[in-house]
């Protein structure tokens, strides 16, 4: 094993470095073919952040497999959702990004699969912070779409809860100080071990991710069709 520095670079945002004990590889890492987008709490695949990294994915990197579904309120059924949507990709050639309560979900794909995955200001503790969301809720993007978020939700999202990752230099995190949702400082400490974009200000949409859009595709290193 050999201790690697982890960091990134942004043009905005603040320069964090990480620390992995992982081991060294010298053969190339295979390219990317599929990637996941999970959407975060009352969002959908209509999410700013989710239509630019699909029209984005539309344009430059049309032979990726591109998946970006519409998670149902209920955490376990979510997780199955994407368990089985994803159960026949490649681990080493398959990527994650997640939003919020999609940051969460993505964290718990990434333990399973050991898949990249790229967080956008991640929930870390969604069945504590959700708790007093219990009952009729409607939809960001269409409130006329109302569901119910069930008492047992809250169970579900913990059993969906995971420990410290087995390759945090796998996962890229992009964190608001700004986000007036979530707490910056609970969120870098949940991955110390990865490299991260801390910004300063910001919000928890994240309302200028287009100019992050370089740093997370310098992460996911998606390759141009051959």
């Amino acid at each position: 094993m050999q201790i690697i520095p982890c960091q990134t670079t942004t043009r905005t945002g603040k320069l964090v470095f990480g620390m992995t004990s992982a081991p060294v590889l010298n053969t190339p890492q295979p390219s990317i073919t599929h990637v996941l987008y999970l959407h975060g709490f009352r969002s959908s695949p209509l999410s700013t952040k989710a239509r630019q990294v699909a029209s984005l994915m539309a344009s430059r990197f049309p032979h990726i497999l591109w998946w970006c579904p519409q998670l149902p309120p209920s955490p376990k059924a979510a997780a199955a959702l994407i368990a089985e949507g994803t159960a026949h990709w490649p681990e080493k050639r398959m990527a994650v990004i997640g939003s919020s309560l999609g940051g969460f979900y993505a964290t718990w794909l990434a333990a399973q699969r050991d898949c990249k995955a790229a967080l956008l200001n991640p929930a870390i503790d969604p069945a504590r912070d959700l708790a007093k969301y219990i009952g009729e809720q409607t939809a960001w993007h269409d409130p006329a779409e109302r569901f119910d978020f069930a008492p047992e939700f809250v169970d579900e999202l913990r059993a969906l809860e995971v420990g410290p990752l087995p390759h945090p230099e796998r996962v890229w995190a992009l964190i608001a100080k700004g986000d007036e949702v979530l707490d910056w400082r609970e969120m870098t400490a949940r991955y110390p071990n990865s490299p991260q974009v801390v910004m300063e200000g910001g919000d928890h949409a994240i309302s200028n991710f287009a100019h992050y859009l370089p740093e997370l595709l310098e992460f996911l290193d998606l390759q141009p069709a051959s």
